[in-house]
């Protein structure tokens, strides 16, 4: 079969490697569409990714190819979307219910070879069954948006909240189509990339703009999430959180990254600065999110290219371009 390989950090190209083979409990997935992601971008960094080679591609959907010996709750032509998360369930983190914060974390795609390829390979367990409406070619859309329920679940949002949401990517938009609907009184958007911020305005943000001084308000916002990663975004963001509100860190940092916070007035405003990793209990919310039509697809794929192109797909998401890009074999 023909798949995307990160090779070394810098170098990535599209080669044949042998057809994957299902565990007892496992099944093969052939691959529909991939979406890339910031993650995608740190493992060609040299960062996340334990080893190299790796087959890259956490965000996928497909169409059941194979069984495993002992797979009874799905069938061979079942449409499915396929939670990356691998954990070892056997842990303190596991045990106390933390497995995206588990000591042994796996995931497709990161550690384990993933979605960016003709077939993968994914535990049976791992499978969510699409409906008939959903197309399969746009449910990569599904693991991205379970991280952002996630986020919603760390922030535990208060009605009525003002929010500030720091990158209008995909999941800064992902954040912002949640917010709309966990009862924000209103979702201000930044963002230095006016394209991206357009598609913000056209989702119903209720303000835009490139830097936060542009938007006039008196005391700060209750709720401040970086959807960015980036250094400069985060330093700002922490001096932007209302008396009592939260600083979420959702954006993936290059490990390297630092901010520098003020303890005296953490505590004397009583500020939360909190994080948000991964996927955790929020897959199966998310495909139901999904199926329910909380995110148009149309809208947030921007670019659908093949999966030979999969270098080029990671220069234009590199670039800043489009929004969700997804490959598809």
């Amino acid at each position: 079969m023909r798949a995307a390989i990160i090779e070394a950090p810098g170098k990535v190209s599209v080669e044949t490697v042998p057809d994957p083979t299902p565990g007892p409990r496992d099944v093969i997935v052939k691959v529909a569409a991939c979406g890339l992601c910031g993650t995608d971008l740190h493992i060609l960094q040299g960062e996340f990714a334990p080893t190299l080679p790796i087959v890259p591609g956490h965000e996928f959907a497909g169409e059941i190819a194979a069984l495993g010996s002992e797979v009874t709750e799905v069938a061979v032509g079942d449409r499915v979307a396929v939670d990356p998360s691998l954990h070892c369930h056997e842990c303190h983190y596991c045990r106390i219910g933390r497995g995206n914060l588990c000591e042994r974390w796996n995931a497709i795609g990161v550690s384990k070879p993933g979605g960016a390829a003709e077939y993968a390979v994914a535990p049976v367990a791992n499978c969510v069954k699409l409906p008939g409406h959903v197309d399969v070619h746009d449910a990569a859309l599904i693991e991205p948006l379970s991280c952002a329920v996630r986020g919603y679940d760390v922030l535990s949002s208060t009605l009525g909240a003002e929010v500030l949401i720091y990158g209008s990517g995909t999941m800064g938009l992902m954040m912002l189509e949640l917010a709309k609907r966990t009862g924000a009184a209103s979702v201000d958007m930044l963002d230095i990339n006016a394209d991206r911020l357009a598609t913000a305005v056209k989702l119903g943000c209720s303000r835009s703009a490139a830097n936060a001084d542009e938007l006039d308000t008196a005391r700060g916002w209750d709720v401040v999430v970086d959807a960015t990663g980036n250094a400069g975004a985060i330093q700002d963001g922490l001096g932007r959180v209302a008396k009592g509100g939260t600083f979420l860190q959702f954006g993936v940092a290059d490990y390297a990254t630092t901010a520098v916070i003020e303890p005296y007035k953490i505590y004397n405003q009583e500020i939360t600065i909190t994080g948000s990793m991964a996927v955790l209990h929020s897959y199966e919310r998310a495909a139901a999110l999904f199926a329910a039509g909380v995110l148009d697809p149309a809208v947030f794929i921007s670019d659908r290219m093949p999966l030979e192109e999969y270098p080029a797909a990671l220069d234009r998401f590199k670039a800043g371009q489009g929004r969700k890009i997804v490959v598809q074999p």
